[in-house]
C-alpha cells in the first residue's frame, strides 16, 4: 500500500465519488491522479474499468493496453483487455489478451471462455472447442460454455456431441438445453 498521502487523497476521493454515483466524476479524478503519477496501476486500472461501465469501451481498451505494457502486469487487466476487444469485434486482438492471461493464471476460467468466443469468431472450430472444454472442466455447473460448444459441434457436424451437451445440461440448466434443442432441431 502506498505512504504517498496525495496519492491516498487522489485514491479517496475517487472512491467516495463513486459511492455516490459520481462515475464520470471519477473518471476526471483518475485522470488527474495518472498526471501526478503517470502509469500508476491503481489508477489505470480504476481508469479503464469506470470507461467500461460508463461505455466507453475504446477508452477503456486504451488504459487497459497501457495497463499489460507494464512487466508486472495484473491477470485481471489481462483479461478485461480481451473481454473488450472480444467485444469490440477484435478476435486476433483479444487471443493474445485471453492467451497472456491464461499464461498468468491457467485456471481463469473466464478466459478460456473468452479464447472459445474469439477462436470461434474467427472460425477456429477445433481449437474452440479445446478451449471451451477447458472452461467446462474448471467450471461445470456454468451453462455458458456448454451452449456454446453444442453449437460449435453442429457447426462441425457433430450433432451426437451435441445431443450429449444437451442431455447434460438438461441435469442441471433445462432452460439452456430447451433453448438449444430449438435452435438446432435436436430433439432430446
Amino acid at each position: 500500500m502506498k505512504l504517498d498521502l496525495n496519492w491516498q487523497k487522489f485514491k479517496w476521493c475517487a472512491v467516495t465519488l463513486i459511492v455516490f454515483g459520481q462515475r464520470a466524476r471519477a473518471v476526471g479524478m483518475f485522470e488527474d491522479m495518472l498526471k501526478e503519477y503517470p502509469d500508476d496501476s491503481y489508477a489505470l486500472g480504476s481508469l479503464a474499468h469506470l470507461k467500461a461501465e460508463l461505455g466507453d469501451k475504446n477508452g477503456a481498451i486504451s488504459d487497459y493496453e497501457r495497463l499489460v505494457r507494464k512487466p508486472d502486469a495484473p491477470v485481471y487487466a489481462w483479461f478485461n483487455l480481451g473481454f473488450l476487444q472480444q467485444e469490440l469485434e477484435r478476435p486476433v486482438e483479444a487471443e493474445r489478451s485471453f492467451r497472456r492471461a491464461l499464461e498468468l493464471n491457467s485456471n481463469l476460467d473466464q478466459a478460456w471462455y473468452g479464447l472459445g468466443l474469439t477462436l470461434i469468431q474467427q472460425g477456429r472450430l477445433d481449437e474452440a472447442v479445446d478451449a471451451l472444454e477447458r472452461n467446462t472442466k474448471l467450471q461445470p455447473m456454468s451453462p455458458y460454455a456448454w451452449y456454446q460448444l453444442a453449437r460449435v459441434h453442429m457447426e462441425r457436424q457433430k450433432p451426437d456431441e451435441a445431443t450429449k451437451i444437451i442431455q447434460h445440461l438438461k441435469s442441471f440448466e433445462p432452460k439452456f438445453a430447451r433453448q438449444l434443442e430449438r435452435e438446432t432441431g435436436l430433439n432430446v
